[in-house]
C-alpha cells in the first residue's frame, strides 16, 4: 500500500506524509475548479458548434452555471452529516465520485438534460470540497504547517480554473472532458490507500488504528510521542461531546454579540459573492467576445480568459503573505474598494466604449483583488470570530448562504445583461463593492492577533471584561485558549 511505501523513505519526524496526503486531498477541489472554469471556454462552443449540440442557448448556460450552487446549498448540510457519521475519507471520496459522474455524463451526452444534470452534480463537489477538505487537513496536520496546507484548498481551485482555460483554447471539446474525468478517477484509486483521520478513528473507538495513522502521518517510530498526541486528541474529543449544532443555534439565537458577529460574517460573505468575480470567471469568454467587436486585440477571448486565470492564481499565492502583513480588515476593505472601482471602470467602458486594453486591465485587477483578499479573508475572519463549538455550524450556514447567493447571481447574469446591458450589471457589482467597503470600515473588527473575547468586546462596544460576561461568561476562558488554533486555518 502507498502509505507503507512512502514511510520507508521518511526520516524520523518528517512532514512529507502530511504533505503527500494534503496534496491528494485537494484533487477534488482541483476538479471542482476545473468545473467552474469549464463553462467559460466551452459555453460558446456549445452554442455555436452544431456538431456538439443544437439545443443550448444562453438561458441554458445560465441554468448550467447556477444549478451548481442551487444544489450546493442543501448539499452543505448533507456533507456535514456524512463527514460526522461516515467519516472524512468516505465523504471526500464521495466528492470525487460526484465529480467523476459529472464529467462522465458530459461525455455521454450534450443534450440539455445531461448538461444541466451534470452541472447539478457538481453541487455535491463544491459542498464536499469546502466542508470536508479543510476539516480533513486540520485533523491530519501539525500546527506548524496547518496554515500552509490549508492554503492549498483555494490555490488548487484557482489552478483548476487556469488549467481548464488553457485546455479550452488548444484542445477539443471531448479531449478536455477526458482529461477532467481522469483527475477524480486518479484520486479515487490512490486516495483509497490513505488513512482516516486519527480524530475520527478515536471518535469511533479505534484506538490502535488511530495510533497507526498518527504514527504514519508524523513519520515517527517512537510510541511515546505518538501516544502523547493521542492523549491530547482524546482530551479534545471528551471536551466536545455535546451536540454542537444545537449548542450553536441556541447560542446564535440568544447571545446578542454572537449573533452580531454572525451577521457581520454573512455581510462580508455577501460582498465576496456579489462582487462579480465568480460571474466573470464563468462567463469570461462571452464578456471578452462582446468587448472585442472590432477584432483588434492580439489575444483571443479564451487566451484573455487564461490571463485572468493566471492573475487569479498569483493572487491566491500572495494572499497568505498579505493577510498577515496588512491585517484582516485593511486587506478586506482595500480589495473590496479596488474591486468596486475596477467594476465601475468596466461598466463605463461597456457604456461609452474606449481603448481595447481597459476591459482586460480592469478584470485582471478585480480578479487579483478577489483572490488576494475578498475571497480568503472572510473565511479567516469567520474562523477567528467563533469558538470551536460554534465554528462548524457557522461554516455550514455561511457556505449554504454563499451557494444560494451565487446560484441567483449566475442564473440572472445572462438575462439581465441582455435586457439592460453588460454595463448595468457591472455597475451593480460596483455598487455592492462600494457599499460593502463602507460597511467594512464601520462595522467589521480587526481580528488579527485578537482573542475571541477581545473581538466580541469590540463588536459590543464594551471593554474586554464586559465582553467576556456578555458573550457566554463561563466560556470566556475556553475561547481564549482556543484562539491561537483558530487563526491557523
Amino acid at each position: 500500500m502507498l502509505k507503507y511505501t512512502v514511510k520507508k523513505y521518511c526520516s524520523e519526524g518528517s512532514r512529507i506524509n502530511q504533505v503527500v496526503m494534503a496534496s491528494l486531498m485537494v484533487l477534488p477541489v482541483f476538479s471542482y475548479g476545473m468545473a467552474v472554469g469549464w463553462l467559460s471556454p466551452m459555453g460558446p462552443r456549445l452554442i455555436n458548434d452544431p456538431s456538439l449540440s443544437a439545443t443550448v442557448s444562453t438561458d441554458v448556460l445560465s441554468w448550467m452555471a447556477s444549478v451548481v450552487y442551487l444544489v450546493g446549498t442543501p448539499a452543505v448540510f448533507l456533507f456535514g452529516y456524512i463527514v460526522d457519521n461516515c467519516g472524512r475519507k468516505r465523504a471526500l471520496m464521495l466528492t470525487s465520485l460526484s465529480m467523476a459522474v459529472c464529467w462522465g455524463l458530459k461525455l455521454y451526452s450534450t443534450s440539455t438534460w445531461a448538461l444541466i444534470t451534470a452541472r447539478a452534480i457538481i453541487g455535491l463537489g463544491v459542498s464536499g470540497s469546502y466542508v470536508v477538505t479543510p476539516l480533513y487537513i486540520k485533523e491530519i496536520s501539525e500546527d506548524s504547517i496547518r496554515g500552509t496546507l490549508g492554503s492549498l484548498v483555494v490555490l488548487s481551485q484557482n489552478l483548476g480554473n487556469l488549467v481548464v482555460y488553457i485546455m479550452g483554447e488548444y484542445l477539443s471539446y471531448h479531449a478536455v472532458l477526458w482529461i477532467c474525468l481522469a483527475v477524480p478517477l486518479v484520486h479515487l484509486l490512490v486516495f483509497a490507500t490513505m488513512p482516516e483521520t486519527p480524530s475520527y478513528l478515536l471518535k469511533c473507538g479505534k484506538v490502535e488504528e488511530a495510533r497507526e495513522a498518527l504514527g504514519w502521518l508524523r513519520c515517527r517510530q517512537s510510541s511515546e510521542s505518538v501516544d502523547n498526541e493521542l492523549k491530547m486528541l482524546l482530551i479534545e474529543l471528551e471536551q466536545n461531546k455535546t451536540n454542537q449544532f444545537r449548542y450553536a443555534i441556541k447560542t446564535l439565537a440568544s447571545d446578542r454579540i454572537a449573533f452580531r458577529a454572525f451577521r457581520i460574517v454573512l455581510t462580508i460573505t455577501l460582498a465576496r459573492e456579489l462582487c462579480g468575480c465568480l460571474a466573470v470567471l464563468h462567463f469570461a469568454s462571452k464578456i471578452f467576445s462582446e468587448a472585442n467587436h472590432s477584432g483588434s486585440w492580439v489575444l483571443t477571448a479564451n487566451q484573455q480568459t487564461a490571463v485572468l486565470g493566471a492573475v487569479q492564481l498569483f493572487g491566491s499565492v500572495t494572499a497568505s503573505t498579505l493577510v498577515e502583513r496588512t491585517g484582516r480588515k485593511p486587506l478586506l476593505g482595500l480589495t473590496c474598494f479596488v474591486s468596486g472601482v475596477s467594476m465601475c471602470l468596466l461598466g463605463s467602458w461597456f457604456a461609452i466604449g474606449g481603448g481595447g486594453w481597459l476591459p482586460v486591465a480592469a478584470l485582471c485587477l478585480c480578479i487579483y483583488c478577489d483572490a488576494a483578499g475578498l475571497q480568503p479573508v472572510p473565511f479567516v475572519v469567520m474562523t477567528e470570530m467563533f469558538s470551536f463549538q460554534l465554528r462548524g455550524t457557522v461554516t455550514s450556514l455561511v457556505i449554504a448562504f454563499a451557494c444560494a447567493l451565487v446560484s441567483i447571481e449566475l442564473r440572472f447574469f445572462h438575462p439581465l445583461s441582455e435586457l439592460a446591458g453588460l454595463h448595468t450589471v457591472f455597475f451593480l457589482f460596483a455598487g455592492v463593492c462600494i457599499v460593502s467597503t463602507v460597511y467594512i470600515v464601520i462595522c467589521v473588527p480587526e481580528t488579527k492577533m485578537k482573542t475571541i473575547d477581545e473581538i466580541y468586546a469590540r463588536i459590543g462596544g464594551k471593554n474586554q471584561d464586559d465582553g467576556k460576561i456578555q458573550n457566554g461568561g463561563k466560556d470566556g476562558a475556553k475561547r481564549n485558549c482556543e484562539a491561537p488554533d483558530v487563526t491557523r486555518l
